[in-house]
Formats: C-alpha cells, sequence, structure tokens
C-alpha cells in the first residue's frame, strides 16, 4: 500500500499545552492580588467579581467583602446620569474605554480623590475596574491653582477666578431655563441644576478714587496694605449685603484698584443698591495703616438683571460703563446701569465713528428759518441749520452732533461745508430774485473752528468762489465764545467784521455777560436767547421783569450801535410786546419752521409775514 504515513502524536503534548495554560492563569492572578493599583474584575451586570488587596486597603475592608457588590456603589458611579450611562456602555461592550474622577469616602472619615478606568478584558465578557488613589496630585493642583487664580497682595479671587465663577453662574441659569433630562448634561452643571434659585445676577464694580496719589506720595508699601485693609470691609460688607438663600457672592480684585463684587442669585436692584451703599460708607471710615491715617473713597457702576440670556462680557461692559457715568457724575457714588442711558452712548459713539465720512457722502443737508422785520413783516435774512440724513437713525437735528463733532474735530470740515453750501444758495436767491432786496444768511461757527482752521482764509475764499456780497453773511458764535476772546479768536473775529462781514452773539444772556467787553467786540448783532422770550405771553400771564430786562438789553445794544434779535417767537402776543420795546427782527415758528430752500424762494418778494 501507498499513501501519506499519518504522524504520531506525542502522547503527552495536550497535558503540556494545559499546564501552560493554568500556569500563565495562576500567575495573572497572583499579579492581579499583588498589584499596587487597586483593581477589580466586574461582569456584565456590574457585580464585582474579584478584587484585589490594594483595592481592599483603598476603600477600608477586605477583598473578599467587595465581591458580589455593585461596583458602581464602591466608586459612586451612579451619581450622575452622564457617568452612569457611559459605565453602562462599557459593560455593554458599546465603548472601550471609560475615565472619570470622584471624590470617595474612607472608613476612617477622610475623602480621598479617585481616577476611575473601566475598561473591557480582551477575550472575555468581564470589564477591569481600577481605582488610582491621585488625592496628593489633586491637592498641589489645588494649591497651584489657587496661587494662580488669587491676588497676593488682597488675597482675593483675581480677575480670571471672578470671570470664570461669573461664566459658570451665567451657565448654570440658561441650564435652569433649558427643558430636558439633567442627565445630558455635565457633571458640574448637573450638580447645580433646578437648584430653585431667582434667576438674577449683580455686579458691584468699583474703584478707588485717588488711589494713584497715595502709591506717589506714601509708597506701594503702603498702597498695598490699603489695598488689602480695603479688601477685608469689601468682604464684611459681602458677606452681609451679599448673601442670598439660594446663590453665593464673590469679591474680587480685577487688578490696580479695581474691585468687583459678584452676587449670584440676586433678590433685585435693591439688594445690589444696598450693597453698594454699604461699601462707600464702609470705605469712607479712616483706615489706619502702620501710623498711617488714610481715608479714600470709591466710585461704583451697579448691574443687576436676570441671568438668563446675558454673557459676561455684556455685563462686564455694562458695569464699566455704569462705573464711568459715577466718576463722571461727581465720584464717591454709585450709580445704577440705565439702559436708556447707554443706548444714548451707543448712538453717540456710532455717530462719532460715521460723522467724518458722512460729509464725504454728502449725508448732510440744510434747511432755514427766516429772520423777520418785526416792525414791517419783511423777511431780512435766514438762519442756515443743518441735518444730518443719517442712513441708519434718520434725520437729526445739531444737537445730536454738533457736539460730537466738536470734540473729535470734525467741525471744521463740516463747518466749512454749511458756510460753502448757505453762501452758495444765498447768491442763488439773489439771482433768481434780482429786483427784490437780497436777503442775508447767518452761519454757526464753533469756536474750533476759529482755532483749528484758517477760518479768515475760509470765509474770504468762498464768498469769492459763490459771488456773494460779505455783508450778507452773518457768523453766530455762542456768548461764551465771544465773550473774554483774546489772541487769536479776537483776531479773526476783527477781520472778518473788517472784511464786510456781520458778528453775531447768538444766545445772549445764557452767559456771564461782559456788557463793558461788548462795547471792545467787533459785534453787529445781539441774538436773545429764547428764555427771555417764553416769558412774553398774554398781558395776564405775562412776567414784568422779563420785559424790563429785555427792555434794557435792547436799549443798550443800541446805544452800542447794535440790532437785536428775538428768537423764539411763537406767538403774536410775544412779537407784539417785542416790537414795543424796540426788538429789531424775530425768529420762530410765529414765522416758519427750519424748511428746504424752495420754501424760502417762495417768501422772498412776497407780502410780508404777520408781526
Amino acid at each position: 500500500m501507498s499513501g501519506t504515513p499519518e504522524e504520531p502524536v506525542h502522547p503527552s503534548a495536550e497535558p503540556v499545552l494545559t499546564e501552560r495554560h493554568s500556569s500563565e492563569l495562576r500567575d495573572c492572578s497572583a499579579a492581579f492580588r499583588a498589584a499596587r493599583l487597586a483593581m477589580a474584575l466586574v461582569d456584565q451586570d456590574g457585580t464585582v467579581v474579584a478584587a484585589n488587596d490594594s483595592l481592599g486597603t483603598l476603600l477600608g475592608t477586605e477583598p473578599a467583602a467587595l465581591r458580589e457588590q455593585a461596583a458602581a456603589d464602591l466608586v459612586d458611579l451612579a451619581s450622575d446620569g452622564r457617568t452612569w450611562h457611559a459605565y453602562r456602555e462599557v459593560l455593554r461592550g458599546r465603548r472601550s474605554r471609560f475615565r472619570c474622577t470622584r471624590r470617595l469616602k474612607h472608613p476612617d472619615g477622610r475623602s480621598l480623590w479617585a481616577e476611575v478606568t473601566v475598561a473591557p478584558v480582551p477575550d472575555s465578557p468581564r470589564v477591569l475596574l481600577s481605582v488610582a488613589d491621585i488625592s496628593e496630585r489633586r491637592e498641589l493642583q489645588a494649591r497651584l491653582r489657587h496661587l494662580q487664580m488669587h491676588d497676593p497682595v488682597t488675597r482675593l479671587p483675581n480677575r480670571a477666578l471672578f470671570f470664570e465663577r461669573l461664566t459658570a453662574a451665567l451657565e448654570s441659569a440658561a441650564l435652569d431655563a433649558q427643558d430636558g433630562d439633567p442627565r445630558d448634561r455635565s457633571y458640574e452643571s448637573y450638580q447645580s441644576y433646578g437648584h430653585g434659585g431667582t434667576g438674577r445676577i449683580g455686579i458691584c464694580y468699583l474703584d478707588l478714587d485717588g488711589f494713584k496719589a497715595v502709591n506717589d506720595t506714601l509708597g506701594h508699601r503702603v498702597g498695598d496694605r490699603l489695598l488689602a485693609a480695603v479688601a477685608g470691609r469689601l468682604t464684611e460688607c459681602a458677606d452681609h449685603y451679599g448673601y442670598t438663600r439660594s446663590g453665593g457672592h464673590l469679591v474680587a480684585r480685577l487688578g490696580g484698584d479695581e474691585f468687583a463684587i459678584l452676587v449670584e442669585e440676586s433678590t433685585g436692584t435693591e439688594q445690589l443698591a444696598d450693597l453698594a451703599q454699604a461699601v462707600l460708607a464702609s470705605l469712607q471710615r479712616p483706615f489706619d495703616l502702620a501710623g498711617q491715617r488714610l481715608s479714600v473713597s470709591a466710585s461704583i457702576g451697579v448691574v443687576e438683571r436676570t441671568a438668563h440670556g446675558s454673557t459676561a462680557t455684556c455685563l462686564m461692559q455694562a458695569a464699566d460703563t455704569t462705573l464711568y457715568w459715577a466718576k463722571a457724575d461727581g465720584k464717591s457714588r454709585w450709580t445704577l446701569f440705565d439702559p436708556e442711558r447707554n443706548a444714548h452712548r451707543m448712538t453717540r459713539q456710532a455717530l462719532s465713528s460715521t460723522l467724518r465720512p458722512a460729509v464725504e457722502r454728502g449725508e448732510f443737508a440744510l434747511e432755514y428759518q427766516p429772520l423777520v422785520d418785526l416792525v414791517d413783516g419783511a423777511v431780512r435774512g435766514v438762519e442756515a441749520l443743518v441735518r444730518w440724513n443719517h442712513p441708519q437713525f434718520g434725520t437729526l437735528a445739531p444737537n445730536r452732533f454738533v457736539g460730537i463733532a466738536e470734540e473729535d474735530g470734525s467741525i471744521v470740515e463740516l463747518g466749512r461745508w454749511v458756510l460753502h453750501t448757505a453762501c452758495r444758495q444765498a447768491r442763488q436767491w439773489q439771482k433768481d430774485h434780482p429786483g427784490d432786496r437780497p436777503i442775508f444768511v447767518s452761519v454757526n461757527v464753533a469756536v474750533r473752528q476759529v482755532w483749528d482752521s484758517d477760518l479768515v482764509a475760509d470765509v474770504a475764499g468762498i464768498l469769492a468762489e459763490t459771488g456773494l456780497a460779505p455783508h450778507l453773511l452773518q457768523l453766530e458764535l455762542t456768548e461764551s465764545a465771544v465773550m473774554g476772546s483774546a489772541g487769536r479768536p479776537l483776531q479773526a473775529l476783527q477781520a472778518l467784521s473788517d472784511m464786510g462781514v456781520r458778528i453775531a452773539i447768538d444766545d445772549f444772556g445764557t452767559g456771564y455777560s461782559n456788557l463793558a467787553y461788548l462795547s471792545r467786540l467787533p459785534v453787529s448783532v445781539l441774538k436773545l436767547d429764547g428764555s427771555f422770550v417764553r416769558g412774553f405771553q398774554d398781558e395776564e400771564h405775562a412776567n414784568p421783569a422779563d420785559e424790563l430786562i429785555v427792555e434794557a438789553l435792547v436799549q443798550l445794544a443800541h446805544r452800542l450801535g447794535l440790532t437785536v434779535t428775538a428768537e423764539c417767537v411763537e406767538t403774536s402776543g410775544q412779537a407784539t410786546r417785542l416790537r414795543r420795546i424796540g426788538c429789531d427782527t424775530g425768529q420762530g415758528w410765529l414765522y416758519s419752521r427750519p424748511v428746504a430752500p424752495d420754501r424760502i424762494a417762495k417768501l422772498i418778494g412776497v407780502a410780508p409775514l404777520p408781526v
């Protein structure tokens, strides 16, 4: 017979393999028991099958006593939904590994921090649970974090910790406002979920008035002692007035002499107002610092609102803005955030940033209000009033943007445009009505235009370009700008007057009028402030003092060779009385509101307006 012979089987081959496998198992079991890392084998139901000595020592019991116990109970894996779900996924083989940190209670009463890892055992339905004691590491991390998150001078929380706490409080409020299962949230959020608070938050943001002077005169050592003493008083005030039933508070030094008090779950603006007032009163008490007796004050910005929908950035911007208001209002006070005032500030910033390019884009226009002769009712001139046709805010009157233009210097460019446009329009009216008496145009001039530009050269160039006669141009300056003028402003006014341009003092009577100085100024017109005219009601309700004052001013002006214009004339009774005491011209809604140029053209050469 032929064929391949069968290979003989060694009679001891199978027993040898089995013995080796058993040996490896014994070695693994011995390693498991001897390992310094606390471990346990857990079945698919979450029950401990075996535990080593290290786990027994860590938990303060015998390893045998841990068998048949639920592993989740031993290391607190069922205390929140997210952790419990992840643990169950590993047991079911749907997740390869899970790790978390837990704070465990030892039978002797002490607490320890443990890092728990759960991972499947290869080729086995069981999982390995390992527990590492990380208490020392956590303690070191806590010390380092405390140093990182606290101010070394005052030992208060610093800016980083303040913003962390503020952000956490806002996130907690956002979670409370949502519907859904809390197990879907993070562990930290879960802990604070559903605590039933007020849903509000408050901030007192303050800095010390004049603290720099303390550092400059007494040195930084005394300054640091003062900051530490201030921190102590702020903490006392916060402990008393910042307490809420379900929330907490935090006093922090944000840097320099700036501090903040965060009140979580505040009860309303009254609580924050009481806290701010208590802080002011506390800081006003003198400080005794190693023989130095110091007194300080503070300015405080207060913000209190619903936490949901707010952000840390928005809250601190509001607090910073309100602190600025407190300082601008006179310091040593607290100010509550006002949305309307803030909206006005934001609008002002928006206008400031777009004012210069708005001139180039042609967003400005002029309207004109007649100046009427009080004797015959004829229109003698017009005042040019600038309007800003803003693409976002609509048509804006001068009081909304002229002050901004004066601050940032754009009034020079804007003023030049107004002057050129008004003179060109006045010349056009003159051309369109050659047989009628030409009317003059009055243009407001800011004092900064005199300082920051060559106003005389600008006026001369514009008059030459437009062909308008100098006597048909009147420049109005406020009383405060004209009175006491010296140097360049006075020289400019004199040069313009010598050129033939008329100079008018606007809103006369509102400032500290220097009547003796008035005779030495190159002024030709006084425009009485409307507050005088408003007192000129009917005979029954008239104020005799107002009439006596106006009459004296008119007589004085006439003796000095000046004409007088009354502003804000709204009734025929006012016009009658002004005419009776000798006022020359009137301006106001009795005759016309500020109107477009074509409306003025219709008034030239027609029947006089009623006087």
